[in-house]
């Protein structure tokens, strides 16, 4: 079914960008397997770090250009989608209040996301637990699953920290109604500039995430029960979260996202930017690999810069593309749009498990993934669609709405 009349070409190319979001996130997951850095061998199930929930099958074909790929989206797509998630709060805190904005949040985020992860975690990582078990069965599976410190979440963690974002919104809205007032004014200062918005957005979240990183790399992850973090990044998503709720509350055809703006206008020159800006946090990041704690202070820092510059560029960079060139009605990009939180909720167990399948298949890593991109798309698609149609109470619901959530 496709979508409402959109309300602007700015609005429109806002929800292709949740459609082309999606499926960079399908991308990414499918090519996990077939990085090059990684082992010859599958991590062990049942010791810590417990590496498998990163990287659940590893297969022996590999492909460098996965590399880059996955390391310039774990640098930008995040950040993106929380920006992307905050955009239309502020409009649904006006249009509920912050009581039924709250409970929509808890039915709509809340519930999707405790059930995926009672029940499609534990399916999705036995692929992994097969891989290195020397008994396969459920069984004993589930003895090894319930031993763990934690309860995997899988790709649940995003979900997680955005309802905590969600939350805190609701609560600033009911206990300090003029907050964000503040805020918007930072987004008004940049006006159509969005060179001095990046700069802004950069220095914020280099201050959020620095000190965080200093203390506990940018490589760790947290486990508390069933929910993940990297403890390094979740203020430097928050800055995120409010920028995309200014920008949302300042207007989308004014100011940074108008597509006739200067951040449309110039997609090409943001293009390089994010670019650039990647290669200066893989420089930076490069000299503290060997052993990120005894690595010098002065390339931490540049390190924690080349993150904060590249999330913003990369950041801008999709927003210009997709507001100059994605301003246009498809039924695929609509219904992906539409679907795009519900395959994000089920996607990763047929992704998992068809990495898995090909283990023994003789084919090259390009090919394999591939296979498992196009099979994910399609099974996680056609399932989506499926659940739209029988609960229509937890569908995006109009385009407005749709761009909004995971």
């Amino acid at each position: 079914m496709s979508m409402p009349s959109v309300a602007s070409s700015s609005t429109l190319g806002l929800v292709n960008l949740r459609a082309v979001v999606i499926l960079i996130v399908l991308a990414f997951h499918s090519v996990l397997p077939y990085l090059a850095f990684l082992p010859p061998t599958p991590y062990p199930f049942d010791h810590a770090p417990y590496l498998w929930l990163a990287f659940p099958i590893i297969d022996s074909q590999r492909w460098f250009g996965f590399d880059l790929f996955c390391a310039w989206q774990d640098i930008g797509l995040m950040s993106l989608m929380f920006f992307l998630s905050g955009l239309f709060v502020p409009s649904s805190l006006a249009g509920k209040g912050s009581r039924k904005f709250l409970s929509d949040r808890l039915l709509r985020i809340g519930l999707p996301m405790a059930l995926a992860i009672i029940f499609l975690a534990p399916l999705a990582y036995y692929a992994a637990y097969r891989t290195t078990a020397v008994d396969p069965g459920l069984g004993a599976y589930w003895q090894s699953w319930l031993a763990l410190p934690f309860w995997p979440c899988g790709p649940q963690w995003f979900l997680s920290q955005l309802l905590v974002f969600n939350i805190l919104a609701a609560a600033a809205d009911r206990f300090m109604p003029r907050w964000d007032r503040s805020v918007v004014r930072l987004v008004a200062l940049a006006g159509d500039n969005p060179v001095r918005f990046v700069v802004g957005l950069a220095m914020i979240s280099a201050v959020a995430y620095i000190p965080l990183m200093l203390v506990y790399s940018p490589f760790a992850w947290t486990n508390i029960g069933p929910m993940a973090f990297q403890p390094s990044r979740p203020l430097h998503y928050l800055v995120y979260f409010l920028a995309g709720m200014a920008v949302g509350t300042y207007g989308l055809d004014r100011g940074l996202l108008r597509c006739d703006g200067m951040l449309a206008r110039r997609w090409m020159a943001w293009l390089a930017a994010a670019f650039a800006g990647f290669l200066f946090w893989a420089a930076a990041t490069s000299a503290t690999l060997p052993d990120w704690s005894d690595a010098p202070l002065a390339a931490k820092l540049a390190a924690g810069a080349g993150f904060a510059v590249a999330c913003a560029t990369s950041c801008l960079c999709s927003l210009a593309i997709c507001l100059r060139l994605a301003h246009w009605r498809s039924r695929a990009f609509d219904s992906l749009s539409t679907n795009a939180y519900r395959i994000y909720l089920i996607h990763y167990v047929f992704a998992v498990w068809l990495q898995y399948a090909l283990l023994a298949v003789g084919l090259f890593a390009i090919g394999k993934a591939v296979i498992v991109f196009c099979g994910t798309l399609i099974a996680s698609w056609c399932i989506a669609t499926a659940i739209g149609g029988a609960l229509p109470a937890l569908r995006p619901g109009q385009t407005m709405q749709g761009v909004r959530g995971a």
